[in-house]
């Protein structure tokens, strides 16, 4: 699965998940830009890690709800390492679990910018040059939250849902370039993020507490999510565009 001379631009990607599929396209072949908004000393980590597989990498702060960060960010990567043929949508931060009643607009506008609006803006500025490269893939790292659109959830799920809607028509408009656009939606996976959600709703610090209770006898890995991509956004993939594909183990165990 090759991805030799393609540049792969995954948000959020200094640690978690993100850091995880940025790994696993670097052993696949591609030059990788790491995005982060925050956390630079995670981002120099995947860096360094990515540069001892022999990769062009470099790391990029830029917060993706900001048309304006984004701009500078693409042009950076497309002067530094070149055009981007592999753009992942990833970066995503959580809602604070309220009811509607409850939720303040600055949150609302904030979650569902993280998660609708970049994932558009940066597909917007990345397609013109990807449409000349031979191949393009756009990924969108979703939710099992957008099928069960529970309570308490509503600018996550609201987020996760305009998201998929993106990509189901950014699959339509952009066949016609050579560009496949997919989802990849996970369950809980043993991120940080994951690690607050359930410290938050069930009081649990350890995630693998839930072995015993999740699908194959384990907690969903970051390198789990990541497989899936490296496979979407490889030649092995050569007829999937405009899907969602769950990353759950097939959901809960019963």
């Amino acid at each position: 699965m090759s991805l030799e001379g393609r540049v792969a631009l995954v948000t959020g990607s200094g640690r978690g998940v993100g850091r995880a599929i940025a790994m696993a396209l670097a052993e696949d072949g591609a030059d990788i830009a790491v995005n982060y908004r925050r956390d630079e000393a995670s981002a120099a980590q995947t860096v360094a890690a990515i540069e001892k597989l022999g990769r062009r990498v470099k790391a990029y702060q830029a917060s993706i709800d900001s048309f304006d960060d984004d701009a500078e960010m693409v042009n950076l990567v497309e002067a530094e390492l070149g055009p981007v043929s592999i753009l992942v949508n990833n970066a995503g931060i959580a809602s604070r679990g309220q009811s509607v009643v409850d939720t303040e607009p600055a949150e609302l506008q904030r979650v569902v910018a993280t998660h609708a609006f970049g994932p558009h803006y940066l597909s917007k500025l990345t397609l013109p040059k990807m449409r000349e490269q031979p191949r393009g893939d756009i990924i969108m790292i979703s939710s099992v939250a957008s099928r069960g659109l529970g309570a308490f959830g509503a600018p996550y799920n609201m987020g996760k849902t305009a998201m998929e809607a993106l990509a189901f028509t950014l699959a339509k408009e952009e066949k016609r370039y050579g560009v496949r656009v997919n989802i990849v939606a996970p369950g809980l996976v043993e991120t940080e993020m994951g690690r607050r959600l359930m410290k938050a709703t069930a009081g649990i610090d350890d995630l693998r507490q839930l072995d015993a209770s999740m699908p194959f006898g384990r907690v969903c890995q970051p390198e789990d999510v990541a497989n899936v991509v490296r496979f979407l956004v490889s030649d092995q993939n050569s007829y999937l565009t405009g899907e969602r594909l769950y990353c759950d183990g097939g959901g809960p165990v019963t």
